[in-house]
């Protein structure tokens, strides 16, 4: 990794953490720090760090390795520069058992001929304001690897099948001896006649070429829950790609992007609606239709409200997304001065003034009063 980080430090996970809380602790902050998702400055080299961290950690060899020796790379051998005093502690058996688990004598490796979940996918969907709200089912589309329909996965041409590998006898790995002035050094390597994978294909799939895999265009209807916010997520098992050697697909992660409103805010379950009124009706009260998601409400506006003033709408709001139970829907008052008068309104506010018992300089000083009081 770069930087010599410690992969179990970077996915906050303890040594003898099992692979699922590993994969658990990878998802959650690959989410957490996607640079589609997270814009701070950093976050695209803490996915890296992270995507890295969980390669080695996913994979049994390179786990198994880090752990011994504290790295994955060629030169972890430089480890057995901390030995002092021709002190070697317990290696009792001498250089050729050192060597011997140095080169992975301890077949601690995982090899390719075992079966092995596909890669997971992922999709980015967009929606609308009251999509989100309400939820839908669609189908989509995307491409994906699958198992070859012709050969069904196993790379070999129709009527054959793939033969067991007569130098590695199926195992996909090989050990190779040899001796050196310190002692004989024993080392375990993919096979070079099956790639690791302890089988020969004689006649290949003409569809797949011998992978045993197509790409395909792969279509999956998705039930959208009401209530999805921007940035969740959603997991569709076994829909991903396809896996290997008889493993299972891989899953696709669905993240959601949704459009703003133009007239609506929205904070979890709880929707913002600003709803203006004449000075009249703030003054006098009134009865006005109010919009919501759900539809246009009424709502009583007591005599004498000032703008800012807020009024709940319950159950007008979204739904929770896994109780499903309905927010509310603020209403924020906004008094609106009007811009021109005619005569007759000019009169009457005049008359107003009058009847309050305010002295009116001019027209400017009766508007800015209004407006100093939030008309």
């Amino acid at each position: 990794m770069a930087g010599n980080k410690d992969p179990y430090e970077v996915l906050g996970v303890s040594r003898d953490a099992s692979a699922a809380e590993i994969k658990k602790a990878y998802r959650r902050l690959s989410k957490k720090y996607h640079p589609d998702l997270n814009k701070e400055p950093g976050a695209e080299q803490k996915f890296k760090e992270i995507n890295e961290a969980y390669e080695i950690l996913s994979d049994p060899q390179k786990k198994a390795q880090f752990d011994q020796f504290g790295s994955t790379g060629t030169n972890a051998g430089q480890g057995f520069g901390g030995f002092q005093g021709g002190d070697f502690g317990d290696f009792s058996g001498g250089f050729e058992d050192i060597f011997s688990s140095f080169f992975g004598g301890g077949n601690t490796g995982r090899s390719r001929n075992q079966p092995r979940q596909g890669h997971d996918l992922q999709y980015n969907m967009t929606l609308t304001f009251e999509e989100a709200i309400f939820g839908k089912k669609t189908d989509i589309q995307y491409t994906r690897e699958a198992l070859c329909k012709t050969c069904k996965g196993t790379g070999a041409k129709p009527g054959t099948h793939p033969e067991t590998c007569q130098k590695c006898h199926g195992s996909g790995m090989v050990r190779e001896a040899q001796n050196t002035p310190l002692g004989r050094i024993i080392r375990e390597a993919e096979c070079n006649v099956c790639g690791g994978t302890g089988k020969v294909i004689r006649e290949k799939c003409q569809d797949c070429q011998g992978t045993g895999h197509v790409k395909e265009r792969h279509e999956v209807e998705v039930s959208i829950p009401a209530g999805i916010e921007d940035g969740n997520q959603m997991r569709l098992q076994n829909q991903g790609e396809a896996g290997f050697n008889g493993g299972p697909y891989g899953d696709l992660y669905i993240v959601f992007r949704v459009k703003p409103s133009k007239i609506f805010k929205r904070d979890g379950t709880k929707i913002f609606f600003t709803q203006p009124i004449s000075f009249v009706q703030a003054a006098l009260g009134d009865e006005v239709l109010v919009k919501t998601v759900h539809g246009d409400v009424k709502l009583k506006i007591p005599a004498g409200t000032q703008t800012g003033a807020t009024f709940r709408l319950r159950g007008k709001g979204a739904p929770h997304l896994r109780t499903q139970e309905m927010g509310d829907e603020e209403v924020t008052v906004k008094v609106m001065t009007p811009k021109k008068l005619n005569s007759r309104q000019k009169e009457a506010l005049k008359a107003f003034a009058e009847a309050s018992g305010e002295k009116v300089a001019g027209e400017g000083s009766l508007f800015d009063r209004f407006k100093k009081h939030g008309f």
